[in-house]
């Protein structure tokens, strides 16, 4: 935990944020935090900072509180994922939440197994959790957004366009395509939305519908990765041919 992120809730209305459960358990153990220490702090959707511990007992942490940075900014890259299976989507919620990544779409598939989408992983405060960790990890505070679709043809007609509008899209597929570099040369945005499919890889129609509405087909190369992968190598490549 490189940042000790502080909700709403936590606040007293004095200035004071009063820690318990994970978080004060972190500081006192981890942190070996006495009064009189600094941690760095962060608040949910608002700047980073330093907290001041005043009182550390066994139930509860007080930290006196001040914010006066803003956040790391978004990378400025989106996702459209092909729902994966929960123990997956677990290390590519924290791991996109550390990478900057502030919008997360999560779409059926037809290679997606179904069950997928009754996992209690996707009740928003499981969600929120795993979001936290990332945020954690990497001194942010601005929690991304997730967005759960079940039916693939009619988000990608009636809802896309409305969430990336003015995006660069690209589309991550085995078969065919340029690479990422040579796909991104002269073509920079300000915003970018890669979509990334299930392990078995998109079907030709989701292919074919996504290619229709301005995605660009691009290759890893000859490795088929697990989604887990995939995700942090794609972000981290778009971003080095982005800069």
């Amino acid at each position: 935990m490189n940042l000790i992120l502080l909700e709403d809730s936590d606040f007293d209305g004095n200035g004071l944020a009063r820690l318990g459960g994970r978080r004060a358990r972190h500081v006192r153990e981890v942190h070996r935090a006495q009064p009189g220490d600094e941690l760095v702090v962060g608040r949910v959707n608002q700047g980073v900072g330093l907290g001041k511990v005043v009182a550390s007992a066994a139930a509860e942490v007080v930290l006196e509180v001040r914010l006066d940075e803003p956040p790391p900014p978004a990378s400025g890259i989106e996702l459209l994922l092909a729902m994966p299976r929960p123990k997956i989507l677990r290390r590519v919620l924290q791991a996109t939440a550390s990478l900057g990544i502030k919008r997360i779409v999560l779409v059926n598939s037809y290679r997606v197994e179904k069950s997928y989408f009754d996992s209690p992983l996707l009740a928003p405060e499981e969600l929120r959790e795993h979001l936290v960790l990332g945020l954690e990890q990497a001194r942010d505070t601005l929690l991304p957004e997730v967005r759960v679709e079940k039916r693939f043809k009619p988000f990608v007609e009636d809802s896309l366009e409305g969430l990336w509008a003015g995006a660069r899209r690209l589309i991550a597929h085995p078969v065919g395509g340029q690479t990422l570099t040579e796909e991104l040369t002269g073509r920079q945005s300000e915003r970018a939305v890669v979509a990334i499919g299930p392990e078995g890889g998109w079907i030709p129609y989701e292919v074919e519908m996504l290619e229709a509405r301005g995605f660009a087909r691009f290759s890893l190369g000859p490795r088929i990765l697990r989604v887990d992968v995939a995700v942090p190598y794609v972000i981290a490549q778009l971003d080095l041919a982005r800069r």
